[in-house]
């Protein structure tokens, strides 16, 4: 039997999966150990999706390359829904909008919504109508009532009376924090604890950055450190509280699996009487191109970094 010498072995060594690592080659005399030389590979983790959709609860979709400025990802929910009561209105509520694509056309800026059956309606992203403000789980949105099709056809799809709204604020129309993210390896933890049939369809918590090359839950040892990923550099941040949307499925929308049941039987609630926890909150502190296949490096120092938002390349 071969005895490795203290050190030839890295802490963090996986089957190949992605983009490697070599971190060195050792070798030692013959007597040691027959004459084996041996290379070891350790993956890196890397940005494997990216999700974003212009409207608050419809369908993600997945671009290969977004450019991270201060505000998260330019457009991604820029657009959001309220009731007659001007309440916020989202998948949540009801879990069907997953069904409906929403794309904006920068450059002749259209928003066109399509909903099942390809039935499309297109109007102009900027054609702004009364201001309102929504309650946000308890922060204020400032934003206009976008006028053209979009409300008659929601509202129809919804079978309940809606308005569109388009916040003043780019990146307003978030949570929390300009940007979520959660690994697959996590996903995977939770779906083989929950004995989920199958694979589960990570899409389902509509998380900003989703990554490969990870431990379960690595990405929550980030807290409050810089990561960087691509040409950008974030923060992360604390735990995100997960809702009941994410017990549906991300194609129709109806419940299909209880994530919050199978999450509350191995992981505590968030300090404070928070919610049940899957995934992580960031912010951007360098903005920057990133694209799917980047490496994602979380910075050595595991200090907690400034709070103040930084505006160097924003």
């Amino acid at each position: 039997m071969v005895t490795f010498p203290p050190g030839a072995w890295s802490t963090r060594c996986y089957p190949p999966s992605g983009p490697q690592l070599k971190t060195r080659e050792p070798s030692w005399e013959p007597g040691d150990t027959g004459g084996i030389s041996i290379t070891v590979i350790a993956t890196m983790p890397t940005l494997e999706r990216i999700s974003v959709t212009p409207v608050k609860g419809t369908a993600v979709h997945h671009p290969e390359t977004v450019t991270l400025t201060g505000s998260g990802i330019p457009q991604d929910r820029l657009f959001y829904l309220v009731d007659e009561w001007g309440e916020l209105f989202s998948g949540s509520t009801f879990g069907g909008l997953v069904r409906v694509h929403a794309e904006v056309d920068e450059a002749s800026r259209r928003l066109t919504l399509t909903f099942p059956g390809g039935v499309e309606v297109t109007g102009a992203s900027d054609a702004l109508g009364a201001p309102e403000t929504t309650n946000f789980y308890g922060r204020p949105v400032m934003a206009h009532v976008v006028e053209g099709p979009f409300a008659e056809a929601i509202s129809t799809f919804c079978s309940k009376p809606l308005r569109l709204l388009r916040c003043d604020l780019d990146g307003d129309g978030i949570d929390v924090e300009p940007l979520t993210l959660v690994s697959s390896a996590s996903v995977r933890d939770l779906a083989e604890r929950g004995r989920y049939g199958g694979e589960l369809d990570a899409r389902r918590f509509r998380m900003n950055l989703g990554l490969a090359g990870c431990e379960p839950y690595e990405e929550e040892s980030w807290a409050g450190r810089l990561v960087e990923v691509g040409g950008a550099t974030i923060e992360v941040g604390a735990q995100v509280p997960r809702c009941v949307f994410t017990t549906k499925s991300p194609d129709t929308g109806d419940k299909d699996w209880d994530t919050l049941t199978q999450i509350a039987k191995y992981r505590p609630r968030i300090a404070g009487g928070g919610g049940l926890p899957f995934g992580m909150y960031a912010r951007v502190t360098r903005a920057g191109l990133i694209r799917v296949g980047d490496p994602v490096e979380p910075a050595r120092d595991v200090g907690r970094a400034g709070l103040e938002p930084a505006t160097e390349g924003l």
